[in-house]
C-alpha cells in the first residue's frame, strides 16, 4: 500500500488517485433515504469522490459490528483512506479502525450530534462542502490528532474521539437504549426527563495521574474534544493535539441547580460555576459500582476502566 501522506506530496501537480473506503451509517439501510439521511448524503459523497477520479469502495451493512468488520477488511486490503458518513457513532467506528495506522480518516457529518465534526470546525449541514474539504485536505499531509484510549479487563483497547462519560448523560443513554419506543430524538428527551426525576449523586473511585481519590458527582466525563450531546460544550478549551485529556466533573447538586447549569453548557458559560471543575490529565482510572460508560455516544460497558490520552494516535484529512 502506498502511503497517502507521501503520495499526496510526491512532487506532482496532479492530485494522487486514492483507493477510498466510504463507510455509511448502517441506519441508512433501514429506509433512511431522505435528503438529510446518511444514505442520501453517502450517495452524494461517493459520486463526488468518483468524479474526482478516486477509486471508491462503498461499505453498507445492517449493523455497526458488521460494518466495523468490513472497514477493517478494506484497511487490511490496502485502502489509502477511510471516509465515514454519519454522526459521532461513525466517527467512533472510524477512529477505532485507523488508530495507529497510516490510513487517514475523513468525516462527512450526517448525524444528530456531530460533536467530533463540530470540534474540528467542519460544516455540519453542508455535505457538499464537507466532501470538498476532504478532497482539498487529501492533497496534503494528514493531521495527527490525539485519541482517548479505553482499557477494560479482558478486552482489547478502544479509542474515542470526543469523550467518555460516566454519569447523568451515560444513564440517559442507557435508559434510552432500553426503550424501543418512541424513536428518534423524542426517546432521548424522555430519557432525560426520567433520569432527572431520580437524579442523585454518584460515588466514584478515581486514580488521576497516579493519585487516588474519591469523588461524588452527578456527571463525570473524560474529554478529548470540546462537546458532547450535540453541542454541550463541557470542555470548551479542549484541543485534539495537546497530548492531554480534560476531566470534567459536576459536583452533587439539587435538581433545580442542575437544571440551571444544563442550558449554560451549550454556550460554555458553566465553566466558572463552583459546582463544575475541569482539569487537564493524562490518565484516569474510574470506577463506580453498577455504572456503565459511554464514549462518543457508544456503549462501552460497565466500569472500571482506565482512560489515557494516546497522542497522535490517528491521522485525519479533516
Amino acid at each position: 500500500m502506498k502511503t497517502p501522506a507521501d503520495s499526496a506530496t510526491a512532487g506532482s501537480n496532479t492530485a494522487p488517485v486514492l483507493s477510498i473506503a466510504v463507510a455509511i451509517n448502517p441506519r441508512a439501510a433501514f429506509g433512511g433515504k431522505g435528503a438529510a439521511s446518511p444514505g442520501h448524503t453517502g450517495e452524494l459523497v461517493v459520486a463526488r469522490l468518483r468524479a474526482a477520479g478516486h477509486t471508491v469502495t462503498v461499505l453498507r451493512r445492517r449493523d455497526y459490528h458488521s460494518l466495523s468488520e468490513a472497514v477493517d477488511t478494506e484497511i487490511s486490503a490496502g485502502a489509502d483512506a477511510l471516509v465515514v458518513v454519519g454522526g459521532d457513532g461513525m466517527v467512533h467506528l472510524g477512529v477505532n479502525a485507523v488508530a495507529h495506522t497510516k490510513v487517514p480518516l475523513g468525516i462527512i457529518p450526517a448525524g444528530t450530534g456531530n460533536d467530533a465534526a463540530r470540534g474540528l470546525g467542519l460544516e455540519l449541514l453542508n455535505p457538499g462542502a464537507a466532501v470538498e474539504h476532504f478532497l482539498t485536505c487529501a492533497q496534503g499531509k494528514p493531521r495527527a490528532v490525539d485519541l482517548g484510549r479505553i482499557e477494560r479487563a479482558g478486552e482489547p483497547p478502544r479509542w474515542f474521539m470526543g469523550a467518555l462519560s460516566a454519569g447523568f448523560d451515560a444513564l440517559v443513554n442507557e435508559r434510552a437504549n432500553m426503550w424501543r419506543w418512541p424513536t428518534g430524538p423524542m426517546r432521548y428527551n424522555l430519557a432525560i426527563l426520567r433520569e432527572l426525576a431520580v437524579l442523585r449523586p454518584l460515588s466514584y473511585a478515581l486514580v488521576v495521574d497516579g493519585r487516588a481519590r474519591h469523588q461524588r458527582g452527578v456527571l463525570i466525563s473524560i474529554s478529548n474534544g470540546t462537546s458532547i450531546g450535540g453541542g454541550m460544550k463541557i470542555t470548551p478549551d479542549a484541543k485534539y493535539d495537546d497530548g492531554l485529556l480534560d476531566l470534567f466533573v459536576v459536583s452533587p447538586v439539587s435538581r433545580s441547580t442542575f437544571l440551571r447549569i444544563y442550558p449554560q453548557v451549550f454556550s460554555g458559560r458553566h465553566t466558572n460555576r463552583p459546582e463544575v471543575s475541569i482539569e487537564q490529565v493524562t490518565e484516569v482510572v474510574i470506577d463506580a459500582p453498577g455504572l456503565v460508560a459511554y464514549a462518543d455516544g457508544e456503549r462501552i460497558g460497565p466500569l472500571p476502566a482506565t482512560v489515557r490520552v494516546d497522542p497522535g494516535a490517528a491521522l485525519l484529512w479533516a
